[in-house]
């Protein structure tokens, strides 16, 4: 009965693991792109609501295991960098974006 229970719980925990793996993305990064860091640390407080993403960060390097290694370019000091988990980023898409204008020049008959 308890080698049952034993093989029972081994096989609950091998399908939690299989969902849980589905459920993260897979997400590539390339050294000098643009990313936006999620605040897991984010608590309301009374005031203005703070949005969950800060940045824009600058990757320097993209380490095995997922480990990215981040700049932040506003800061005093531009060498200073950490590491975090890359399931903590998303690619930033704000910027300079080019726009295409088109100019026509009208002139009287």
């Amino acid at each position: 009965m308890r080698l049952t229970a034993y093989d029972n719980s081994k096989n609950y925990k091998e399908k939690v693991k299989l969902y849980h793996d589905k459920k993260l993305l897979k997400r590539e990064f390339q050294p000098g792109q643009q990313v936006l860091l999620f605040n897991s640390r984010f608590k309301i407080l009374q005031g203005k609501l703070k949005s969950k993403w800060s940045g824009p960060f600058i990757i320097k390097e993209v380490k095995p295991h997922g480990a990215i290694e981040l700049v932040n370019p506003a800061a005093d000091d531009p060498n200073k960098s950490w590491v975090v988990n890359g399931q903590r980023l998303k690619q930033y898409l704000g910027g300079e974006i080019q726009r295409l204008t088109t100019i026509i020049h009208l002139s009287d008959p």
